[in-house]
């Protein structure tokens, strides 16, 4: 009897907790839902108060309108391929970085990490300055790989991964040296497939940082055709067009590729976050 009590409490707490949960979800995503309605509302309809909650009549007009008077396909391409490679080259170097400083010993490493995740406390904008000059005296101004190259120089990576490979035990590595294994070969076959989960997570995280890095993009993306996807729906806008559901559509193309990582990569970045959180 005791037992049948308590089982009907602990439904009604995991109903109330629930019910709890899915209002704060859909209060979380009614933003985007607004998003990609409005973009599909005429302009008036937008700004009508009281607001039409779903669209009275359906226009794909302002999406075309987007890619035809800009170069949005443009500016797609360049927001992935600049957070792409970004990525890509972030993972590789903070991979092998945070297997040195936490599998290898040499002289030093404790007080050179402590210095590299020193540099998380120095916003970017403090360097925006001396950055843009190396990299004007590079003769990366208005090209992709000005905006590629300063982000792979970042710590938080090798931060976060580290802890990973911390986590994976050493004798996995000594069994490896035994087999004959090289370090490469230890790094590579047998300690990265350990650490999938916080490579996800890095990839994440690292690719919205970068997708959404507006400062710089703007700053070295000088070019109309050398604009990211960001700051090209920034400059609709500033735009004194007064047709808010075409700078609706404009929004929800640049947020569509973020919600297509997250979904290819979420089970990856959920497994990393709680790996992450149970960690000792």
């Amino acid at each position: 009897m005791a037992h049948t009590k308590e089982k009907k409490q602990r439904e009604k707490y995991d109903i109330l907790s629930n019910s709890i949960i899915i209002f704060f979800a859909v209060l979380n995503l009614f933003p985007l839902y607004w998003l990609f309605t409005s973009s599909l509302k005429n302009s008036s309809d937008v700004i009508k108060m009281p607001p039409d909650w779903w669209p009275r009549t359906f226009t794909f007009s302002n999406y075309t309108d987007v890619f035809n008077s800009q170069p949005a396909l443009r500016w797609t391409l360049n927001s992935i391929y600049v957070a792409g490679l970004s990525t890509i080259l972030v993972v590789i170097a903070s991979s092998m970085a945070a297997y040195a400083f936490s599998k290898l010993n040499f002289f030093g490493k404790n007080a050179l990490f402590i210095i590299f995740i020193s540099s998380l406390m120095v916003p970017k904008e403090v360097m925006i300055v001396p950055l843009f000059r190396i990299t004007q005296d590079l003769g990366m101004v208005n090209t992709l790989s000005g905006m590629v190259w300063p982000n792979v120089a970042t710590a938080f990576g090798v931060f976060l991964l580290k802890g990973f490979f911390d986590s994976a035990p050493d004798a996995l590595r000594e069994a490896a040296r035994i087999d004959g294994a090289g370090e490469i070969r230890t790094f590579l076959q047998i300690l990265l497939p350990i650490i999938k989960p916080g490579i996800g997570a890095l990839f994440i995280l690292n690719f919205v940082q970068v997708w959404n890095d507006y400062l710089w993009q703007l700053v070295i993306g000088q070019d109309k055709n050398v604009k990211t996807l960001m700051v090209g729906i920034a400059t609709l806008m500033q735009d004194l067009n007064p047709n808010f559901a075409y700078k609706m559509a404009g929004a929800t193309v640049a947020a569509i590729p973020m919600l297509l990582i997250f979904l290819l990569f979420q089970q990856y970045f959920t497994r990393g976050i709680a790996i992450g959180a149970v960690k000792e």
